[in-house]
């Protein structure tokens, strides 16, 4: 009998055009601060709708250089714990102090409509980090801007699961029309992959060009020039630069770049195909006794579907998650839970004295990812299924 192979909860797509294209870069002159990253930022700028973009070596450097950008030092930030640890922790590497909010269990997003009062009354508050879910995009509508505005309040998206969803309203996640900074991943398990990298969006040219500064050691190259007697000079010098800011290595490389840029033009076929799965899993799922999808189906209309996450009722099924997850990976089938809330990293129960929060914590209790990518097949699919609902009675 045929051994069935291993199915992740997600999975890259490399074709033959990817690799075509890759092996252009690494025959170029240049395989890092070339013009593969410049071209990519363009890119991303045009399919977001946003004026800039800047490239970098990852999401999670992303998220540290839009806190560092937004001088969050000593100020509070709100954000998600249902989040990896990097969103929480770019807080902290800039000097900022986290505050998790609950999440709203319909679509596992931070409930923005109940944190206008939160913000008028938190003092010290300089930022807010939404976090968009499996690709589900906050309803950024929600938030106040006058107040967010007469506050000096930085909103800062998580995008890293939402690269090609839209808001409720149809405009693309990382047009900034509701934020500052936008922070995308191109992490192989995400819709694009570039191995690893991230992309930082905004309309702001200010920020653009501090941003642009931190991902290089703070250095620039202008007319900034501390040199001696320099006031008369017209030009900088052809081997001059300075470093006006402590920066940071948080370039990303031109192989990274080629690879996002040629992944880049297969972006509609990746997001109709997680979709068609997604709709496909919400018709065996959605009146299925114990096990539903756990996100609201009319709320992600426009989600990008990064993530398929299912409510089970472990309780009433009489059997824990662990003891589920097990028996799915005897049957080759590989599932995650996203995310165990930061509050409860031990790095986090140790420094901070978080409260546990209801939504969260009852999300947490019933989550769990099965696969959804783009090669996953028919075949795979119903196997998922079938299985899920032999365990599941």
């Amino acid at each position: 009998m045929k051994k069935r192979k291993r199915i992740p909860y997600g999975k890259h797509f490399i074709d033959n055009s990817d690799i075509k294209y890759v092996g252009s870069v690494l025959r170029s002159s240049n395989l890092t601060q070339g013009s593969k990253v410049k071209e990519f930022e363009n890119k991303i700028a045009k399919y977001t709708g946003a004026k800039f973009a800047v490239a970098v070596s990852s999401c999670s450097a992303g998220l540290h250089l839009a806190m560092v950008a937004a001088n969050v030092k000593n100020k509070k930030v709100i954000t998600s714990p249902i989040s990896f640890v990097s969103t929480a922790n770019a807080i902290l590497h800039a000097g900022g102090i986290p505050k998790f909010e609950d999440i709203d269990t319909d679509t596992i997003n931070l409930n923005l409509k109940n944190l206008n009062s939160k913000i008028k009354n938190m003092k010290n508050l300089k930022a807010i980090i939404p976090v968009h879910f499996s690709g589900l995009a906050c309803d950024m509508s929600f938030l106040d801007q006058k107040l967010i505005k007469k506050k000096n309040i930085y909103i800062v998206e998580d995008a890293a699961h939402a690269l090609g969803a839209r808001y409720a309203d149809g405009e693309k996640v990382g047009c900034c029309k509701y934020s500052d900074m936008t922070v995308f991943s191109f992490h192989p398990v995400k819709l694009i992959a570039a191995g690893e990298g991230g992309v930082i969006t905004t309309n702001n040219k200010i920020l653009y060009e501090k941003l642009l500064a931190l991902r290089t050691h703070g250095i620039v190259q202008n007319l900034k020039l501390n040199l001696p007697n320099n006031s008369k000079k017209k030009k900088t010098p052809p081997w001059y630069y300075e470093m006006q800011d402590l920066g940071f290595h948080y370039r990303i490389t031109d192989i990274q770049c080629g690879l996002a840029i040629s992944q880049l033009k297969k972006i509609n076929s990746f997001l109709s195909k997680r979709k068609e799965i997604a709709n496909y899993y919400d018709t065996k799922f959605t009146d299925f006794e114990n096990l539903r999808p756990f996100q609201n189906l009319k709320k992600r209309k426009f989600s990008a579907n990064h993530l398929y996450v299912l409510e089970i009722d472990f309780n009433k099924i009489k059997r824990n998650k662990e003891d589920i997850v097990n028996a799915l990976r005897k049957k080759h089938i590989y599932t995650q839970v996203h995310y165990i809330p930061i509050y409860k990293h031990p790095f986090y129960k140790k420094n901070f004295k978080f409260k546990n929060l209801k939504n969260t914590e009852y999300y947490y209790k019933n989550c769990l990812s099965i696969p959804i990518f783009y090669s996953l097949s028919n075949n795979e699919q119903k196997y998922v299924i079938n299985t899920l609902k032999d365990l599941i009675k």
